[in-house]
């Protein structure tokens, strides 16, 4: 490893929730607030955080397939950050699934995906 990499601060967790762009499962709605809110919840616990569009598809039981824009709010964090945290973060996407009228929203720790 590099001599000066060893001396700079790691950051070995991360932490990803995608916010959709619809609401009811098919209905576009503006996500702009619950990104700013998502990105601060994120910037609170871990010191920042970083979003970017995405595209993203599923089936529906009842709709069949859904292709939305999504926005993916992300932070880097200590471990123990994460772990101090996460049962705040998995209630606040329980919460988004419930007032987006979502079938789920998408968690993604360590690039592991978890459907809330």
């Amino acid at each position: 490893m590099n001599k000066k990499l060893k001396n700079l601060i790691v950051l070995e967790s991360n932490v990803k929730i995608y916010i959709p762009s619809t609401i009811n499962v098919n209905e576009t709605f503006d996500n702009s607030l619950y990104v700013d809110n998502t990105l601060k919840l994120l910037s609170e616990y871990f010191g920042g955080s970083t979003s970017y569009k995405a595209v993203g598809c599923w089936i529906s039981q009842n709709t069949g397939l859904i292709k939305e824009n999504v926005t993916i709010c992300e932070s880097y964090c200590k471990e123990l950050d994460l772990q101090k945290n996460i049962s705040d973060i998995i209630d606040y996407c329980e919460k988004l699934k419930t007032e987006l009228k979502q079938e789920a929203i998408s968690l993604e720790v360590n690039n592991k995906l978890y459907f809330v």
